[in-house]
């Protein structure tokens, strides 16, 4: 399969209100969270697909109410102005990789496989994983190894890849995992799910295309829309939970002109909604999926 979705039967059923509406999926993959949404709407009904990965475009859908947008959905609102899309009843994002990219060994995301140092999920895009160890700055490489990785380590790691390159390049995953090997045996997963992790946000710009896709997401937004994001680790969660929150990311919150606090959102649950015991029996992936949605004021 090339993707599980996750949390399938909650999130469209948080997303989906009006069945003639205009509603988009900012994350195709596979098609799974697509398919199930095309399922819940009217003949009137219309969905917008987005994926920059050139893999998701074998995967569409042959239906006349569907559209797929080879992009990031950083460039939601633009596209949505080039199909002559002013408002929408909903949008959803499950954010992170998808399984098949972890699948696929040569794309390098997955710390289970040897191979090059890649990580795009535009395979067009210029920067990648190989790159931006051989040539970023030592300080560079330290902050995204802490913010990112949220490694304490992060100061000794980029030192040690800046004192290995000067003398042999680092082509692929495994090269940049026997830097490592003095690291104990227990340590080991947890800390190179956290290195690669950081890695390929960098490479992504994953958290500055969802902070765009996130703000767009509220001008493109009909009153009373919905916004569904499904995030996978605490940076992505608490980028959507603030924003939900006060459509901010940082900075004090406003008030309009009476003193209150303006809001943006209306959370339909106070708390995130996670997968059930069973789903994370049945796919891995869901173990640390949160769903968070709001609606639009």
């Amino acid at each position: 399969m090339y993707h599980n979705p996750v949390l399938l039967k909650q999130s469209v059923d948080d997303l989906v209100t009006n069945p003639d509406g205009i509603y988009v999926d900012c994350t195709f993959g596979g098609g799974g969270h697509s398919r199930e949404i095309l399922s819940r709407l009217s003949e009137k009904g219309k969905l917008f697909s987005f994926d920059q990965d050139l893999d998701a475009l074998k995967n569409t859908i042959d239906d006349p109410r569907f559209t797929l947008v080879n992009q990031n959905f950083r460039f939601l609102e633009n596209s949505m102005v080039m199909y002559g899309i002013s408002q929408v009843d909903g949008i959803l994002a499950d954010l992170g990789v998808s399984s098949h990219q972890f699948d696929e060994a040569e794309r390098g995301f997955s710390t289970r496989n040897n191979a090059p140092l890649d990580m795009r999920m535009n395979v067009m895009q210029g920067l990648d994983a190989k790159r931006v160890i051989n040539e970023y700055e030592e300080t560079e490489l330290a902050d995204i190894f802490y913010y990112y990785g949220e490694l304490r380590e992060a100061r000794k790691l980029a030192r040690d890849i800046v004192h290995h390159r000067k003398t042999k390049t680092i082509n692929t995953t495994e090269d940049l995992k026997k830097l490592f090997s003095y690291l104990p045996p227990h340590k080991v997963n947890k800390f190179y799910a956290q290195l690669f992790q950081a890695i390929r946000i960098e490479v992504n710009q994953e958290l500055e295309a969802l902070k765009e896709m996130l703000v767009q997401a509220l001008n493109v937004l009909r009153p009373e829309g919905r916004l569904v994001v499904i995030s996978y680790h605490s940076l992505e969660d608490r980028l959507v939970k603030r924003f939900l929150k006060n459509g901010m990311f940082e900075g004090e919150q406003q008030r309009d002109i009476y003193g209150n606090y303006k809001k943006v959102f209306e959370l339909l649950k106070s708390k995130a909604i996670i997968p059930d015991d069973k789903e994370i029996e049945e796919n891995s992936r869901a173990r640390s999926a949160k769903m968070r949605t709001g609606i639009k004021v």
